[in-house]
């Protein structure tokens, strides 16, 4: 059983008040800027055990009936067809995706809006197609000069060009696809227009990491830089808060380079600004509601050699720059942790340099760890996840679950067929198979029962995984590093 360090309805409910209390502060209407992942915040559930990955779209479910939605999306990510990489989906269709899913749950979608719009074939398109669906679409556009030309940019010509976005519930959620959406500029636009019909609203920020009441050095906050090496974010202490109220909070630099200008845009719109500091304008209460920090402590630095390695294969994919892994390895000295500090790398390596093929370790909920290698019929992830249901449903090791003659015209289909590059199962088709011998075999059945307590163990490849494996792996919950070394010497 996993120790736990956060308290979750703690933070649920505390989190909730305190956007409440916001939202009063700013006479009855708050626009919030809604940044990270809303229904799957894995990396907040690994570093902070006992968050729910769902958390962020629970507490709103808190305030759903106070609340409405506004997605935006930048016009320019449409007409390059963005993708969110974790998703393998472009930018517009995941707006689609995340209307279904706040819809889903009860959540009121207002509108659309598409920034930086300047007549794009793809995002008129893409505008036809949500008004068609019955979805209300605004267009904000391009300001010369932005984000340093204040006089204009707070002005009839700059975001007095901008649509003005209806909206009727006292918070407004702004939230997109990705980063680079326009959300702190949709934000800002309507604080403008809202000012000019005499309307008081303010602007909150919502991201859980950095967390500002945390030390600067603290593992969870090293853990956030570890895992944006790529986008070279940086915490760091708000010099703003400091200044201005004598204590020390944690914020990144992204926010505190840009605080000067967000500032002066504030006291253009509004007369002044209700901010002193970056810090000011969060409402997260995640450091509230640690209830463990050694555990937490304990999770993020493990977090921290997950990040390293995956920062490590990106560069062998060509993903990111040398630099990024220089910081991963640069966190990890700040964090005291090493390789070896985690326990599958050991067994994988070795049951690779023995076997002399690919091969898988994972550690158990019970600090169990078992391995696995590829074989003609088996891949090494597939024979892992076999290996790992037999020991937790104690199932001798030699008792087999899938019959050779079962695989081995699956094998013959991909071989033949297919012309698959690799013939073997992957762990999908191994799952599959094993789902169809559960009819007819009670010991299968049994292994298959297991498949929930995989969710949180811990996993070592000797080589970078195919992509079906990290898919499979990703559903089940299951913290995967590789190697970063190809499978193959081919390109692909």
């Amino acid at each position: 059983m996993k120790k736990i360090g956060f308290d979750n309805e703690k933070y649920l409910n505390m989190q909730s008040q305190h956007i409440e209390e916001r939202i009063e502060a700013f006479d009855g209407k708050l626009y919030l800027e809604l940044g990270g992942k809303l229904f799957d915040d894995y990396h907040a559930s690994r570093v902070l055990p006992g968050f729910h990955p769902d958390s962020k779209i629970r507490m709103l479910l808190h305030l759903k009936d106070r609340a409405e939605v506004v997605i935006a999306i930048n016009a320019c990510d449409i007409e390059k067809n963005k993708m969110r990489g974790d998703l393998g989906i472009t930018y517009d269709i995941d707006v689609l995706r995340l209307i279904d899913a706040f819809r889903g749950m009860g959540l009121l979608v207002s509108s659309v809006v598409m920034t930086q719009y300047a007549g794009q074939y793809a995002a008129d398109s893409f505008k036809k197609k949500l008004t068609n669906l019955g979805v209300k679409v605004y267009l904000h556009y391009p300001i010369v000069g932005y984000p340093n030309n204040i006089p204009l940019i707070v002005s009839e010509e700059g975001y007095g060009r901008n649509e003005y976005i209806e909206t009727s519930r006292p918070l407004v959620i702004v939230t997109a696809p990705g980063p680079g959406s326009g959300k702190l500029a949709t934000c800002l636009s309507q604080l403008y227009h809202e000012h000019k019909r005499g309307v008081r609203a303010g602007y909150a920020k919502f991201e859980t990491f950095p967390i500002w009441n945390l030390p600067l050095k603290h593992p969870v906050n090293l853990a956030y830089e570890a895992a944006t090496a790529d986008l070279n974010d940086l915490n760091m202490i708000d010099p703003f808060h400091l200044e201005a109220y004598g204590k020390m909070t944690v914020n990144y630099n992204r926010d505190v380079e840009a605080f000067p200008l967000l500032k002066a845009m504030l006291e253009e719109i509004l007369g002044e600004s209700p901010y002193q500091s970056p810090t000011d304008m969060g409402v997260n209460m995640a450091g509230n509601c640690i209830i463990d920090d050694d555990v937490v402590c304990e999770a993020a630095r493990a977090e921290i050699i997950r990040r390293y390695y995956k920062v490590q294969c990106d560069r062998v994919m060509g993903r990111v720059a040398e630099s990024a892994v220089g910081k991963a390895q640069s966190i990890m000295q700040q964090a005291g942790v090493s390789v070896e500090d985690r326990r599958v790398v050991g067994p994988a390596l070795a049951k690779a340099a023995s076997s002399g093929v690919h091969a898988v370790a994972i550690e158990l909920d019970d600090g169990q760890i078992v391995t696995g290698k590829s074989s003609a019929l088996l891949g090494s992830v597939s024979a892992a996840l076999l290996n790992a249901m037999k020991v937790m449903a104690g199932i001798d090791d030699d008792v087999p679950l899938l019959a050779q003659s079962f695989i081995e015209p699956i094998v013959k289909l991909k071989r033949e067929t297919f012309r698959s590059l690799t013939s073997h199962l992957n762990s999908n088709e191994m799952l599959i198979a094993l789902s169809s011998s559960a009819v007819v075999n009670p010991q299968a059945s049994k292994a298959l029962e297991q498949i929930s307590r995989l969710r949180g163990c811990e996993l070592h490849s000797s080589v970078m995984l195919v992509d079906a494996d990290q898919e499979v792996l990703g559903k089940l919950g299951v913290n995967v590093t590789c190697e970063p070394v190809r499978r193959t010497k081919g390109l692909l």
